[in-house]
């Protein structure tokens, strides 16, 4: 089977061939640490976990490259506000990243730069840039000459002369043209400064991940990912001083994952829609988000509105409390080894999803087929069950590991639920038995009471021939 990956570079679907036989380099754009992660970021990373795995799983040797841009107008004016250095508030902002990114199960890539960390970097680039005309220096800022790259516009599809000043072109009278770029900054009071040849400043946005590329990966390598937000102008800029500089293509494929849209409008500051990953945490488990984000194509937008994190959550419930009863029914099935070649039919469908563009709905949609299937099975009582859930439990293992899903014990996912409710397990306990005492004595009005007063503090009761058992909703 061959992977195939949708191309923004061609605006189609192309087959995967890295530059180099049996290794695959990739580079995804970060965030900007000035303020929590919201689930946007949380989009854009399980996506790209998702292509690190499987690029693993078919047996590439990965590099993957995500930055951290710690150097920038936001960071400074928060800092400002604060009354702090900017360094601090960039150093809060990542641990507060990295913990969200372990609590969703995201990889750590093989590289994480900081902007702060590659300057030298992003001032050999602008004086090569500047000795090949493609930048000058103008007040102490220096600017990249957007018409002398004749190839501006290829990712984004826009025509050079039909562009203007956009939202994220800063209009400055230093500049030549209004559609030139900032290289650098010159220092001004209040913000961090390094010195350079072009004078104390810092560093623009678009040179940061140029240079941390061309350091950590070559001047070119198999992928570059991000945002669709991103695409222009961002790594148009990208292109243009990164292959106006080496005179060679920069990356190859270029793939963009869709926006949060929450309410049918897309996810900004600006609206105030914003969803922090620490805020939904609260109320949801971490595989309920991840599964959740991973639900549709990673190129579609996702619509987030009041539900869709419930209704994810009761998917993963579903899959533990199969996992449940296989373990109570048929307890052999998971120290039973399934026959490798039965397993390696039924998961080439895994990977006959992932090689399609990275497919990832279409996993967790096999992935539920299985469940029914499992069900159907227990259900049945057939003499060959073991047989059977042997081969979906290895299923199970194989989409849980590249989708970074379905890993933990029942038990411990049940905990992690219980743990989120405001009263303790003795008092809920205490609660079932008063309802139970009441059902004994018929009175029954009392028992529906302590029924809907738990169920308004989300615990769903479930009477079962074992007694009743609790969930969350």
């Amino acid at each position: 089977m061959t992977l195939k990956i949708y191309n923004t570079l061609n605006n189609k679907k192309e087959e995967f061939i890295p530059i180099k036989d049996g290794e695959v380099k990739m580079y995804v754009c970060g965030p900007t640490v000035y303020d929590l992660s919201h689930i946007g970021h949380a989009r854009s990373a399980v996506s790209f976990d998702v292509v690190f795995r499987h690029l693993k799983r078919l047996g590439y040797k990965v590099t993957y490259t995500r930055n951290y841009t710690d150097v920038d107008d936001k960071i400074i004016n928060r800092a400002n506000k604060e009354g702090v250095q900017s360094i601090e508030i960039a150093n809060r902002f990542i641990l507060a990243f990295d913990k969200d990114m372990a609590d969703l199960g995201v990889e750590l890539p093989t590289h994480r730069p900081r902007a702060t960390e590659t300057i030298e970097e992003m001032i050999a680039l602008i004086e090569k840039l500047t000795d090949k005309g493609f930048a000058y220096s103008a007040g102490g800022d220096v600017f990249f000459r957007v018409r002398a790259f004749k190839e501006y516009g290829k990712l984004s599809g826009k025509n050079i002369d039909d562009l203007e000043s956009g939202a994220r072109v800063e209009v400055d009278g230093k500049k030549e043209d209004p559609l030139d770029f900032a290289l650098w900054k010159s220092s001004k009071p209040g913000e961090p400064a390094w010195d350079s040849p072009f004078g104390s400043g810092r560093p623009g946005w678009h040179i940061e991940c140029s240079a941390m590329c061309l350091q950590l990966l070559g001047e070119s390598f198999d992928i570059h990912g991000g945002g669709k937000d991103l695409i222009f102008p961002h790594h148009e800029n990208e292109i243009a001083q990164s292959e106006a500089a080496t005179g060679k293509p920069f990356a190859r494929y270029w793939l963009h994952n869709g926006f949060v849209n929450i309410e049918k409008e897309k996810m900004s500051k600006s609206l105030g829609n914003i969803l922090n990953i620490r805020d939904a945490l609260k109320d949801y488990s971490p595989e309920c988000i991840r599964l959740f984000l991973l639900s549709s194509h990673y190129r579609s937008p996702i619509e987030y509105g009041p539900g869709t994190l419930k209704e994810a959550e009761a998917k993963a419930e579903r899959f533990y409390r199969t996992i449940e009863r296989i373990k109570k029914e048929v307890p052999s099935a998971f120290t039973t080894a399934p026959d490798k070649e039965l397993l390696r039919d039924a998961t080439a469908a895994i990977t006959a999803a992932l090689n399609n563009d990275f497919n990832t709905a279409e996993v967790i949609g096999l992935v539920f087929k299985k469940i029914a299937e499992a069900n159907r099975i227990l259900d049945s009582n057939k003499a060959d069950a073991k047989k059977d859930l042997t081969i979906i439990l290895g299923f199970f293992k194989e989409a849980g590991a590249v989708l970074g899903l379905f890993q933990k014990e029942p038990e411990d996912y049940f905990k992690l639920l219980k743990g989120r409710v405001s009263l303790s397990e003795e008092e809920i306990e205490r609660l079932i038995q008063e309802r139970n005492t009441a059902r004994e004595e018929k009175n029954f009005k009392r028992a529906d009471e302590v029924r809907d007063e738990l169920k308004e503090k989300g615990i769903i009761l479930e009477d079962t021939p074992e007694g009743t058992k609790w969930t969350v909703s």
